[in-house]
């Protein structure tokens, strides 16, 4: 396996997408996924990109991605970098192809300054925690990640408190 990790460009759109969707289905979510290419060239390469990508190719062949974007501790007073999803297409795995992107990662946190490099594991993937764990992360049991999404967030954004904006 020869791998080379690379941006991503504007023109992987459609290889983000369906890599984005291998995840998905790995993780038995693809009913939650509502993406489409166009909203992601927007969010990715538009006038304010909200994310970066990493892609990894053997032999020209894409065949792993890494998407994440800034964060920021306040505690730290700097920037991190938060990982969103990373996924190696199943023929792929065992191969390092995952620790190479994030010793990029890393690299990319390092050159930037950051404090941290931080992401999420769904905790069955026992597979996924014993790798990361291998490298030397560790859970952070102390914290509940919180979600508000669709009605309940535009429910919330519409208002109805008595706080002036």
């Amino acid at each position: 396996m020869t791998v080379r990790i690379r941006a991503g460009e504007k023109a992987d759109v459609g290889v983000i997408a369906e890599l984005i969707r291998g995840l998905a289905r790995y993780e038995k979510l693809e009913h939650e996924v509502s993406m489409t290419d166009e909203t992601l060239e927007r969010s990715l390469f538009g006038d304010r990109p909200y994310a970066e990508t990493l892609i990894a190719e053997d032999e020209g062949e894409p065949v792993a991605l890494a998407l994440f974007f800034h964060n920021f501790s306040t505690f730290l007073g700097k920037p991190g970098l938060y990982l969103e999803d990373l996924f190696v297409k199943p023929e792929a795995r065992g191969g390092g192809v995952g620790r190479l992107l994030l010793e990029r990662l890393a690299q990319i946190a390092v050159e930037r300054d950051c404090g941290r490099l931080e992401w999420a594991v769904l905790d069955w993937n026992k597979d996924a925690i014993r790798f990361y764990e291998r490298l030397g992360a560790r859970p952070n049991d102390e914290w509940t990640v919180y979600r508000i999404s669709g009605g309940a967030l535009r429910a919330l954004a519409g208002g109805g408190s008595r706080a002036s904006r």
